[in-house]
């Protein structure tokens, strides 16, 4: 490891999480480093686009270079690629937003994501990063990752954004388990209060989980008793055809591979 990239790298995800703007002070006190030392990297930083000073308050914030970086990333991104064709058309039968997500350390990165086809006012959501345990998408991948990752993360803190969020590990455990059984996760309320969610694991050319796709939108529409049937089965298809798209074998009932 090389201890200045390290250190790079620290104070773009600082400038990344949180507050949008840190000066030097407030750096050098969350990264345990001097300020000499924080203060050379944002200069380096600086020359190179990745962060910017604002002239008014003298703080620094992410720079457009990372926009550009953000943009390959998606562009290369293969499972993102892939899937707008079945993004597009999963909306379109469904009615319903769609995202797809790829787990990226213990948060879901959404790779993509489609408006719901109607007229209603809506936020894109690509590179928004969900605690992987409150969404659909997140569980739907970690229910069909390696035991020793899944583990892992079970054993990581699980923090609660409302309160239908699961942070007992037991209790995330056992709902893991269902996913796996059934072949689809269900979020209800557990990343925002009315929001709901069904996702299906998506595996690649390996046999191995590449990420996950679903429907999201208001609980009545999606999980007015339970899981909607015809919007589990949508979820369901779209994620199988993902799959055999990005060179997946043959797709189980329950979402494995066979």
């Amino acid at each position: 490891m090389i201890q200045s990239v390290g250190r790079a790298s620290q104070i773009l995800k600082a400038l990344g999480t949180g507050a949008p703007r840190l000066g030097i002070t407030e750096l050098s006190e969350r990264l345990g480093l001097a300020k000499a030392t924080v203060y050379g990297l944002l200069r380096t930083l600086e020359a190179e686009e990745l962060v910017e000073q604002d002239p008014e308050t003298g703080k620094y914030r992410l720079g457009p270079a990372l926009l550009q970086l953000g943009n390959s990333f998606l562009d290369n991104h293969e499972l993102r690629a892939r899937s707008l064709l079945w993004a597009e058309s999963l909306a379109t039968r469904a009615n319903e937003a769609v995202k797809v997500g790829v787990l990226y350390g213990s948060n879901v990165l959404v790779v993509h994501h489609v408006f719901r086809p109607d007229n209603s006012v809506q936020l894109l959501e690509v590179g928004a990063s969900i605690p992987w345990h409150a969404c659909a998408v997140g569980k739907a991948i970690v229910a069909h990752a390696e035991p020793g990752r899944r583990d892992a993360l079970l054993g990581e803190a699980l923090v609660r954004l409302t309160g239908r969020t699961l942070t007992s590990p037991d209790a995330v455990r056992k709902e893991l388990e269902r996913v796996e059984r059934t072949g689809y996760a269900v979020e209800d309320q557990e990343v925002s209060v009315g929001e709901g969610g069904i996702a299906g694991p998506v595996f690649d050319n390996r046999g191995s989980v590449a990420g996950a796709l679903g429907v999201s939108g208001p609980v009545e529409r999606l999980l007015p008793e339970g899981p909607d049937p015809s919007l589990v089965a949508l979820v369901r298809e779209a994620a199988r055809a993902l799959s055999r798209d990005l060179g997946a074998g043959r797709i189980s009932p329950r979402g494995g591979e066979r």
